[in-house]
């Protein structure tokens, strides 16, 4: 019994490392047949056609981060919009009411964003 189970999953071992192989060899023959000719203005930092201003390690406000996150979060919502209205007909009345409650909630926390003044930027 315990050679059929690992027969079973013998394809999958071999997939994975079929993968690995032609992956590695394609790092390997990219390593060896590119061509490695660096000069200083190859290795130079490009930024829109001049050098950069401050420090790349520069501190980002936190808001940033909140605005992307708020962008996550509005965007996932659109990721299960669609597939509820395509679906709308067999999740029925029910269906309807869960995603009317999903909807709410979501509004509540873009209302407690708004009201807190995350969206303000100054």
């Amino acid at each position: 019994m315990l050679d059929t189970m690992l027969g079973n999953y013998f394809p999958i071992l071999l997939f994975i490392l079929v993968g690995l192989l032609v992956g590695t060899l394609c790092l390997v023959a990219g390593w060896l047949l590119a061509p490695n000719k660096p000069d200083a203005e190859k290795l130079s930092t490009y930024e829109c056609g001049f050098g950069a201003f401050e420090d790349a390690r520069m501190k980002f406000d936190v808001r940033y981060y909140l605005i992307a996150i708020l962008f996550i979060l509005f965007d996932l919502e659109i990721a299960f919009l669609f597939p509820w209205a395509v679906a709308l007909k067999e999740v029925g009345l029910f269906g309807f009411i869960a995603m009317l409650v999903f909807l709410g909630l979501l509004v509540v926390g873009f209302i407690y964003e708004w009201a807190k003044g995350a969206l303000e930027w100054d």
